[in-house]
């Protein structure tokens, strides 16, 4: 396993960037198939990953940003400030997202046993109503938000690329030796 280098990102980030753009390949469809077939198939085979997914993104996203600022002085430079300001975003999103369903979650008083994991216990007392509203406000907008911001990211390699192998930052996320 290769470290991060001033030119292209180590083995451990591109695990970590690319198993998460699969899985939010994944956890983008549950929702959309959610929100836009109701009640059929679709749905049926995505929806029920969702919330189990989004723990394991939240997990993910934590093991990302904590290599991330240990690694911060080997990667490659931003190739802007609106780059920079993209990346800043993403992370704050990717963590912010799945921890206000876990507030909403435990606000709700049901439990919550990822892949069979006993990660909170659900409660018999009144919903504790600040947590669930603060999570149903916010959660699925701001996933839209990191949808876009994806997309947008995704977009930007493109066009980078298409600018030539002065712009292209293709090769440091892919894994281009030195």
């Amino acid at each position: 396993m290769n470290a991060d280098s001033s030119t292209r990102y180590g083995t451990l980030t591109r695990i970590l960037h690319w198993s998460m753009a699969a899985l939010f390949a994944i956890q983008f469809t549950s929702a959309m198939a959610h929100y836009g077939f109701e009640d059929s198939a679709f749905e049926a085979l995505f929806w029920p990953w969702h919330k189990p997914l989004g723990f394991v993104l939240l997990v993910l996203a934590a093991l990302r940003l904590a290599w991330a600022l240990a690694q911060r002085t080997q990667r490659p430079p931003s190739v802007s400030l609106a780059a920079r300001l993209g990346h800043i975003a993403l992370y704050l999103l990717m963590i912010s997202i799945p921890a206000l369903a876990l507030i909403r979650q435990y606000g709700s008083g049901r439990s919550f046993e990822p892949f069979g994991l006993p990660l909170m216990g659900g409660f018999d007392g009144a919903k504790i109503d600040w947590m669930v509203d603060l999570g149903s406000l916010l959660h699925g907008e701001l996933g839209w938000l990191l949808f876009v911001l994806v997309c947008g990211h995704a977009l930007m390699v493109l066009i980078h690329r298409m600018q030539g192998a002065q712009h292209d930052v293709w090769p440091r996320m892919w894994g281009k030796p030195d």
